[in-house]
């Protein structure tokens, strides 16, 4: 694994907004705009790294699958802040029935840096993003600069034949909605929903478009409906489940849901299971049931234990995203920030998840974190993001990669 600086390509922005990037720049706390989308530098990986890896990532999701197993077999809900007996008893009966529900893909966040065996920093199995420049302009990027080389990325093939395989599932006669929220303001989640609608259209379903908040209730026929009355029988939402199960419509959502079986009226996707691996306390329950694990890190949900004194540990929310609330704490300088370990922070009195510090790996000062796809339970591709500090967090940059 090598980081290696390149010219980017004349007109790079226009390029990259053409093949669905449209959130190229991002704009920083200064009011600048800089690149997410950095041509500037690659990565390289040779054949067996990425083969290796690839068989980490699919030994780290059959992990996790059983992990979810124990969390409702021993009723394991309280301890992922699942405290409502209802939204339990959803996501138990979504896992008995799983396979009846169609299931996508997810994104696990790795720690490596070449030398070691990769570390599990998270896993989102719900609402992961970051999917388009990954499956989409990186590819040609690589066409561009090394034509005849190689990426770790099947994603756009293994998304479609995923559609392929789950669209019986689906109900016939009904499109296939995609829904995100307009409160996202860069595009991001939008262009993720198109680009999945795309993949599954070319699988061919037939599918819809309506944001989220265009979603309606029709209290006459107990269902949700588009913003024409029609009924919406199956719905992928780029809107996580934490989400779903308690705003306004949670009721509804719970009263209706198609949990397989042939109940309820609607089907969501991802489906409810997947709470249980997007979830930070599932990095603790992994540890507890596979302790010493070369590509886990000591993980604990009652606070750092040892992990205050010796390697120091990462305080992380059990529900959050873009490193939202994250502190970093060093050995024996007490609790720090992402960037100044000796800055005091106040603890926080929500549940979190404490992790054993494990700093991402600088590569000529940039810090990098691999972001593994998994479509279905296969290994499906790579995205890497690089970030100034060891927190991966809403200006972290993407940077594409090659197989050398």
């Amino acid at each position: 694994m090598e980081r290696r600086t390149i010219e980017p390509r004349p007109g790079w922005q226009q390029t990259v907004e053409e093949q669905g990037l449209v959130y190229p720049l991002t704009r920083h706390p200064d009011d600048s705009l800089r690149p997410y989308w950095d041509e500037s530098a690659y990565y390289a990986f040779t054949l067996e790294e990425v083969e290796a890896l690839e068989d980490v990532v699919e030994e780290l999701h059959r992990m996790c699958l059983a992990a979810a197993d124990h969390i409702v077999t021993a009723d394991r809900f309280a301890d992922l802040g699942i405290t409502d007996p209802r939204v339990a008893a959803t996501v138990a009966e979504a896992w008995r029935r799983r396979a009846e529900l169609p299931s996508v893909y997810g994104r696990f966040d790795l720690r490596y840096d070449g030398t070691g065996p990769a570390k599990l920093l998270e896993y989102n199995a719900d609402t992961p993003t970051s999917l388009v420049e990954a499956a989409s302009p990186q590819w040609f990027w690589m066409e561009d600069r090394f034509p005849g080389a190689d990426q770790w990325n099947s994603l756009h093939e293994r998304l479609v034949a995923a559609w392929k395989k789950q669209g019986p599932l689906l109900s016939p006669g009904y499109p296939l909605y995609f829904a995100h929220s307009t409160a996202d303001e860069l595009g991001e989640d939008l262009m993720t929903v198109a680009y999945l609608k795309e993949t599954a259209e070319q699988a061919g379903l037939d599918t819809a478009w309506i944001p989220m908040e265009e979603i309606g209730w029709d209290p006459l026929s107990g269902r949700f409906v588009d913003n024409r009355l029609r009924f919406i029988r199956s719905c992928f939402k780029l809107y996580p489940w934490e989400w779903l199960t308690t705003d306004r419509f949670a009721d509804h959502v719970l009263d209706t849901l198609d949990n397989g079986g042939g109940t309820g009226t609607t089907l969501w996707i991802e489906p409810a299971w997947k709470m249980l691996l997007s979830n930070k306390a599932l990095l603790a329950i992994l540890w507890e049931l596979f302790p010493g694990h070369p590509n886990l890190l000591p993980s604990y949900l009652d606070g750092p234990r040892e992990l205050a004194a010796t390697t120091g540990y990462v305080a992380k929310p059990l529900l959050g995203r873009e490193g939202a609330g994250v502190t970093v704490h060093k050995p024996g300088t007490g609790i720090g920030t992402a960037t100044d370990a000796d800055t005091a922070a106040v603890l926080r009195d929500e549940p979190c998840c404490y992790q054993e510090l494990a700093p991402l790996p600088a590569f000529d000062g940039n810090h990098v974190v691999l972001g593994a796809w998994v479509v279905g339970d296969e290994s499906a591709g790579l995205g890497i993001r690089e970030s100034a500090g060891l927190i991966t967090d809403e200006y972290a940059r993407f940077l594409p990669h090659v197989i050398l």
